[in-house]
């Protein structure tokens, strides 16, 4: 019902991922004695479509009483999501268990952030086994989705304090955020990453690059960072969308496997936002 929750639910997925690995603990909540990761920085405000993992959730243990976890649930829900938005499938791995811990200290450490540079960006993902093919390639979920301002408005204004905007924005588009986000105005109001075609999944994210229009510094370094080895990449699969699709698939099967839990680790949750008592 809601278009923007394909992207919401995507991310998800990879926040979860890319903290101590695949194993649902983005859900969990904070309690008097818990601290979870859901109020990291990277994830505080932003991050949606926990009610979205609920209503499934409550719907499985109906139909199979703790069987599939939450951290399946998650990796699922990314795939599905894409598929609804016009984008690729690919096979799921499930068997992976929920944890029954969770780190807001790695989430604001290991997450990558909109205003990374490519090198940071590129150690990120290498942390977790992820190459530097990957970071493009998963970069180009941002081919749907929103951000607010708060994650980009220093391009607008006052990049990296230097009182001018940033330069690898073209100007009309620049004009055009200014337009969303004021100076002043309201941090949570939210821009397309793609304002080609924000809620359908093609390679348009990758010409929006070649344009200088990207909106996020980390999506915009890949194509503007002088030399980047990123850059023909960029390049590929903006001339190519069948290649990037191709590759989004065996990328995120990479990136659900980061560190699972199996066996008899972990446990499979009977609700997403607690560990079972």
């Amino acid at each position: 019902n809601e278009t923007r929750m394909a992207a919401s639910l995507l991310r998800l997925h990879f926040h979860d991922c890319f903290v101590n690995g695949c194993d649902g603990s983005v859900l969990l909540d904070d309690t008097s004695t818990f601290t979870g990761e859901k109020n990291a920085f990277p994830n505080a405000g932003s991050l949606r479509g926990f009610n979205v993992v609920d209503d499934i959730k409550t719907a499985l243990e109906k139909q199979c009483n703790g069987t599939v976890s939450c951290a399946d649930i998650l990796a699922i829900a990314a795939r599905d999501s894409v598929v609804l938005a016009g984008g690729p499938s690919w096979t799921v791995l499930l068997g992976r268990r929920d944890s029954t811990t969770a780190s807001q200290t790695a989430a604001n450490q290991d997450l990558p952030a909109p205003t990374d540079s490519l090198s940071t960006l590129i150690s990120k993902f290498q942390a977790v086994g992820l190459s530097l093919h990957d970071v493009v390639i998963l970069s180009g979920a941002h081919t749907i989705g929103r951000a607010r301002c708060q994650s980009f408005r220093n391009r607008l204004y006052n990049f990296n304090n230097t009182g001018l905007p940033d330069s690898t924005m073209q100007q009309s588009y620049r004009n055009s955020l200014q337009a969303t986000c004021p100076q002043g105005g309201d941090p949570n109001a939210v821009a397309p990453l793609d304002v080609l075609t924000p809620n359908y999944f093609d390679n348009r994210y990758f010409r929006l690059l070649q344009n200088k229009s990207g909106l996020l510094q980390s999506d915009q370094e890949l194509y503007s960072t002088p030399n980047a080895t990123t850059i023909s990449l960029v390049n590929t699969y903006a001339g190519d969308g069948n290649a990037f699709l191709n590759d989004f698939r065996s990328s995120m099967v990479k990136m659900g496997n980061i560190s699972p839990l199996t066996g008899t680790n972990g446990q499979i949750r009977l609700n997403c936002r607690a560990v079972n008592s």
